[in-house]
């Protein structure tokens, strides 16, 4: 049985401050089924094609985001009726035309789907990506660019992710062109307990480029590419064997993973949308441009709280435009790495930067690099049951020399004589060195 779609029509003109559609009836398509759309075959029968789990994103959870709260609200001014207008086929298939892309937009009944999803469903969420856009268009243009590839190809991660830095899919793809970790770090960006660069929209970018560049070298077509970028090269080319050996996405549709048969339509869908987004009545959300950033280098483990603390930042902020660092922590110590500032405070940082180091360093650097191992007094049980009622046997023991101790101090500790320690470890005058073991029984 076909699912059902209700159709709400609203006789009325449209007037907005972008475009006027002097339609006579307006259409909006509610759709049943969140996780799927819904097509005919070549056969008449039904086929059910999964949705990108970018158009299944929760509205509020990305209007929680910081850039969101903090640069993104809706439009004041906007006259649009929430409302999708209907367009016969036609229309679609000449907007398609007119994009000035070297990617074919080819028109068809699930590329409409996807259109008609976006122009309904996910219209608050094409209001926010067209506002957030601003912030991460420049950023993608300037990757894609550098590695010759198509700029179209800037609205992948409306598919992939929603333009949201911090998905995480069902799989575990990460950030905002949805890495999967081996690819990741097969395109240069680290991934470890301190920091994922998956999430670092720049880094990410240019991974990105390249990758999608590389696939291209591969298979010589864009769409299978940018299928490729989604169910991996393996998979693209078992599909191209299965059908025969053609390397057209769509005769070789059929025989792709089922998660892939949308991901095409749904790019092309995107381009669309974030094209013809006031045809469709939906006003992009007005933008006040954060400012302006540049990149610290530390080599020297600090905290974002440090940083924000001295410097009298929103320590959201510092998350915000640094989300590549999972806890919070830049590990400067391994690697020398970059803190993107406002830059209004990048001199103000170098000029602090002590400061910010030691600012409630015990508090937030938790990690110890040495310890102390207490030892049981002589004659103390060491546990529980037979083994542990003996009393432990004289030993010797050793302690690590601490930063700025002296044979005396040493010995006042742990109830000895300098000549003892001098004896046991043949130590002549007074130099010991720090991080050095030595005994003192």
């Amino acid at each position: 049985m076909k699912k059902q779609i209700k159709k709400y029509i609203i006789a009325t003109a449209l007037f907005c401050g972008c475009c006027y559609n002097p339609l006579h009836a307006q259409v909006v398509y509610v759709e049943e089924d969140e996780k799927n759309v819904v097509v005919d075959d070549e056969d008449g029968d039904e086929e059910q094609i999964e949705v990108p789990e970018s158009m299944l994103q929760n509205i509020d959870s990305l209007l929680m985001q910081y850039h969101v709260e903090k640069y993104l609200k809706i439009s004041d001014d906007c006259n649009m009726r929430d409302v999708n207008p209907y367009f016969p086929p036609e229309v679609y298939i000449e907007r398609l035309s007119r994009m000035p892309t070297i990617i074919e937009m080819p028109y068809n009944e699930i590329v409409q789907k996807f259109i008609d999803r976006y122009a309904t469903k996910l219209r608050k969420s094409v209001s926010l990506m067209l506002g957030a856009s601003n912030f991460y268009m420049p950023i993608f243009e300037q990757a894609l660019e550098t590695f010759n590839v198509p700029l179209e190809l800037r609205y992948l991660p409306v598919i992939e992710s929603a333009l949201n830095p911090s998905a995480v899919s069902r799989v575990g793809a990460t950030g905002i062109w949805q890495f999967m970790l081996e690819t990741g770090r097969q395109y240069g960006l680290t991934v470890n307990t301190l920091v994922d660069e998956r999430r670092d929209p720049v880094k990410a970018s240019y991974a990105a480029a390249r990758y999608l560049h590389d696939l291209y070298q591969i298979f010589g077509d864009w769409p299978l590419a940018i299928a490729a970028y989604n169910a991996g090269p393996e998979n693209i080319n078992k599909a191209i064997r299965r059908a025969g050996g053609v390397k057209d996405y769509w005769k070789i549709y059929p025989y792709l993973p089922k998660e892939t048969r949308g991901y095409v339509p749904g790019f092309i869908a995107a381009n669309y949308i974030m094209t013809y987004y006031c045809e469709h009545n939906i006003c992009p959300m007005t933008t006040t441009l954060p400012v302006k950033t540049d990149t610290v280098m530390v080599s020297r483990d600090v905290h974002l709280q440090q940083v924000a603390g001295v410097l009298g930042m929103e320590i959201d902020q510092l998350r915000a435009i640094n989300p590549q660092y999972r806890h919070d922590i830049v590990n400067g110590t391994t690697t020398p790495s970059p803190i993107r500032l406002p830059l209004r405070l990048v001199n103000s940082f170098i000029e602090r930067e002590d400061s910010i180091y030691n600012y409630q360093k015990d508090q937030l650097l938790t990690k110890r690099t040495v310890v102390e191992v207490t030892e049981p007094q002589q004659g103390a049980s060491v546990g529980k049951g037979k083994r542990g009622s003996k009393k432990r046997s004289s030993r010797g023991r050793s302690v690590t020399v601490r930063q700025g101790d002296t044979l005396s101090q040493i010995a006042k500790r742990n109830g000895t004589t300098v000549a003892k320690l001098r004896r046991l470890n043949g130590i002549k005058g007074n130099n010991i060195r720090a991080g050095k073991k030595i005994r003192v029984r």
